[in-house]
């Protein structure tokens, strides 16, 4: 399962054509303490490039963009509950939804960790 990156500082791991989506350990740097997450709807489709969410901080809002076209196969209700799970787990128990892929090969255009690791330096 190998993570991918976004110009906008999602990441996505695919698992057999479902994927999970988050933010970045540079993103949650960035906006600093998250304090509210507005998840997308369950069942809802979405093009790449579209907004799914929104992460607030104590400093900023920002979009979370759909990095791929698919439908929201779930939402991660801990961090609905916990916000705070963006910033101590982002990677891991902060991720945001997941997604069934329309295409996967819609997750070759995107960054791989080493390509994103130089990205994040110039953001």
């Amino acid at each position: 399962m190998t993570i991918k990156y976004t110009p906008e500082h999602e990441w996505i791991r695919d698992d057999a054509g479902t994927a999970t989506v988050g933010i970045t350990v540079h993103a949650q740097d960035a906006l600093g303490d998250v304090v509210f997450v507005d998840l997308p709807e369950v069942g809802r489709r979405f093009s790449k490039g579209e907004v799914a969410g929104v992460v607030e901080s104590v400093k900023a809002a920002a979009d979370v963009y759909m990095p791929v076209t698919g439908e929201v196969t779930e939402v991660n209700e801990s961090l609905r509950a916990d916000p705070s799970l963006a910033n101590s787990d982002p990677l891991g128990q902060g991720w945001f939804f997941k997604v069934r892929l329309d295409d996967a090969a819609e997750l070759e255009g995107l960054m791989d960790e080493t390509a994103y690791g130089e990205f994040a330096k110039n953001a």
